[in-house]
């Protein structure tokens, strides 16, 4: 059965059952149970039990979804997070609690004299909240399975996916403009490593001094945001996911998770053809780019 999924088998393994549920308005529909052979060995944290969902849906809507290649890769990505967990708890146990309190005292509540954008920011205090998707973030990127990884995330805000990934065992840089309090609290309580900087269209980015397996971007508003009258064009982006592939390794991978910027809508026509120019993988407002090995 592992070898149908693309797995190697190990020679220390242990056998599950995995149960993946349709949910209509009626209740729960089984569509299957994988008989699978996990590794006994754990991972870096503590790997628990889990039951994988998917979103509720009209039976009318899961039969139409049900043909669609999108809802297989989804559908796919759930069981993989299911086979490698990576617990919430010990993460939220590194976590000086001390620290993060007297930050929730400070920027918590800030008075309306304060910038909207740091009260807007304010949200990300609860660490609880935010710390799970980016569990699936790197979960999705594989990096519970992979040696350790040199990652550059770009647009790093509080540094959720960086203290992820270095909790699995891998080096991070983040990368984003500083002097938004919250943001540099945050940065520093989980111990991330950031460099203040700030992308302008057409500039390449700085000598690293080392190049990087993993660059990611989650969420960005660099190229301009759905409120902003400026959005990247074209060019911008073809120059710089061309910058970008200089600081990659062979080997190495770009993974954009892209807001609807462009009136609703994670590109335009013209900016898709530019990621599929570069060999891009697009998936919704998720592009990947993989560059071979030298």
């Amino acid at each position: 059965m592992m070898q149908a999924f693309g797995f190697r088998p190990r020679n220390s393994l242990t056998n599950r059952s995995l149960v993946v549920p349709l949910r209509t308005e009626s209740g729960t529909v089984q569509i299957s149970t994988l008989a699978c052979s996990i590794p006994a060995r754990r991972s870096r944290l503590e790997i628990r039990d889990t039951f994988v969902t998917l979103p509720p849906l009209k039976f009318s809507q899961a039969i139409a979804k049900a043909g669609q290649p999108l809802t297989y890769r989804r559908a796919w990505r759930r069981i993989r997070r299911a086979l490698y967990p990576v617990p919430l708890a010990p993460l939220l146990a590194q976590i000086d609690q001390e620290r993060l309190a007297a930050l929730r005292t400070e920027y918590g509540s800030l008075p309306p004299t304060a910038p909207a954008l740091w009260r807007h920011y304010a949200k990300y205090l609860e660490i609880e909240k935010r710390l799970p998707s980016n569990i699936e973030r790197a979960q999705d990127l594989n990096l519970q399975r992979v040696p350790p990884l040199e990652i550059l995330d770009i647009g790093c805000g509080g540094g959720f996916f960086l203290f992820v990934a270095q909790a699995l065992g891998h080096r991070g840089l983040g990368f984003d403009v500083a002097g938004i309090p919250v943001f540099d609290g945050l940065v520093e309580l989980l111990g991330v490593e950031r460099r203040d900087y700030r992308i302008a269209a057409f500039e390449p980015l700085p000598d690293f001094g080392r190049k990087f397996d993993l660059i990611t971007a989650f969420a960005t508003a660099f190229h301009g945001g759905r409120e902003d009258a400026w959005r990247w064009g074209p060019k911008e982006w073809d120059f710089f996911v061309a910058d970008l592939k200089r600081h990659l390794r062979p080997g190495g991978r770009i993974f954009f998770d892209l807001n609807a910027a462009y009136d609703g809508k994670y590109f335009t026509p013209e900016i898709r053809e530019v990621f599929l120019r570069h060999d891009g993988k697009l998936e919704r407002g998720n592009v990947l780019f993989e560059r071979g090995p030298a």
